[in-house]
């Protein structure tokens, strides 16, 4: 069980914005205000055809950090809601024109809240919704395969959460052999075991307050499930050995690889608990499906690691397929920092630093299609635009989010036939 505290402050003095130029993260103390858009003589100046000349602006109000749009022309968002005037919470991200800055009370030196942002149109719009999932207190479901930041997901609906002032508790399912299982959920009491030599909290009363992450979900021994589904719906815990029962307060967060429908089709999970969980569901995308942000998570983790890589190398590592996601990303940057020894790593090098691996080793439990299923979503999300506004490529990319030439490319590789979609 691993319990992490991700206390924030209510209020606070100090506020910073954090948000990238060149591929490279940058940091701003907001102070009393500051200002954001294209002019130079802004604070924050953002070189984006869609933010105006004066855009924005952050001030320091006695209540907290107010942002106010500026009567921009394209308007400023925060969170994915499009706003006039709102107080900053930590972790908030703010968006202008096609900017995403991400705002905190404490400085961001490895900047996570930027893996929560997305080129691609279809992830970016799950994204926007985190905020008002986050605000529900209904038990959050994350599917996906491995390696596509689920724990990441879970630690930001917890800071976006009326329980971000608790703590954060993850304990990973799938880690735990099935006598410890039930013990580091519940607790329990001392001598109700052969080496219970004193009294220990299990995750629930950890998170008293706060948020549970249960990661790997699907791995969750049968024996214990029933367990779980009764503390899930009575709201109420035993701790093992104890004869009475606890009331608990958290919210659950779960998380799995696995597709839990075909688990329960084979009687390996049980209906009634998925159907619990499953009361939001968000289903993280793999790498090779939002390629788009390729090039700022790869900065980001070689900014992190200090590890240089040629034009060469970086185009190579792009032809890959990516079986391990954000996760196998990450380890060959770090495989990168070993290997360069204080150089650069070459084109020549890349064959060094990635897995070969036939990706029939990993199985995707039911996530294989998601390709097929995110591209259809986004094919009928650009006709959907399109027909609204009357094959205006322009007004199109700006209801999607995307610079017109990335438009341009979708419709192409699509094949919309544009005047054909609008007869």
């Amino acid at each position: 069980m691993t319990t992490r505290t991700l206390n924030t402050p209510a209020t606070s003095d100090i506020g910073y914005l954090t948000w990238r130029i060149a591929n490279r993260n940058q940091n701003l103390e907001v102070g009393d205000f500051l200002t954001i858009g294209r002019d130079p003589s802004n604070h924050i100046v953002v070189e984006d055809a869609y933010a105006s000349i004066k855009h924005a602006r952050v001030e320091r109000k006695p209540q907290g950090f107010l942002l106010r749009d500026l009567r921009s022309r394209n308007g400023t968002y925060l969170n994915g809601a499009r706003i006039f005037e709102a107080l900053l919470n930590d972790g908030d991200r703010i968006r202008i024109g096609q900017t995403d800055l991400f705002f905190a009370w404490t400085k961001q030196n490895d900047s996570p809240g930027l893996l929560l942002a997305s080129k691609n149109p279809y992830w970016q719009k799950q994204l926007d919704k985190l905020p008002s999932i986050a605000q529900a207190p209904y038990a959050v479901l994350l599917t996906g395969p491995s390696g596509t930041g689920k724990d990441i997901l879970a630690q930001n609906l917890h800071r976006l959460s009326s329980r971000k002032n608790g703590p954060f508790v993850s304990v990973n399912c799938s880690a735990l052999s099935e006598s410890l299982v039930e013990s580091e959920l519940f607790g329990h009491v001392r001598g109700s075991f052969t080496g219970a030599t004193g009294d220990r909290k299990g995750a629930f009363e950890a998170a008293r307050g706060g948020t549970l992450f249960l990661d790997e979900i699907g791995d969750l021994p049968l024996p214990l499930q029933p367990k779980l589904l009764r503390a899930l719906e009575n709201n109420q815990i035993r701790a093992v050995g104890s004869d009475r029962n606890t009331e608990t307060d958290v919210r659950i967060i779960a998380a799995t690889h696995h597709e839990l429908r075909r688990l329960v089709s084979q009687e390996r999970f049980r209906a009634d608990l998925y159907f619990r969980l499953h009361v939001i569901q968000v289903q993280t995308p793999c790498l090779r499906d939002r390629m788009e942000d390729f090039d700022d998570l790869f900065y980001t983790f070689a900014k992190q690691m200090r590890v240089r890589f040629s034009h060469g190398a970086i185009q190579k590592l792009k032809t890959h397929t990516w079986p391990g996601n954000i996760r196998e990303l990450k380890n060959v940057v770090a495989r990168g920092k070993a290997y360069a020894d204080g150089g650069e790593i070459t084109e020549e090098q890349v064959p060094q630093l990635i897995d070969v691996i036939n990706e029939s080793d990993f199985p995707m439990e039911g996530f294989r299609p998601s390709r097929s299923v995110i591209k259809e979503i986004e094919l009928e999300m650009i006709k959907s635009r399109l027909i609204a506004n009357h094959g205006n490529q322009r007004k199109t990319a700006l209801d999607l989010g995307m610079p017109k030439s990335t438009l341009h490319d979708r419709i192409k590789v699509f094949g919309i036939d544009v005047e054909k979609l609008l007869a």
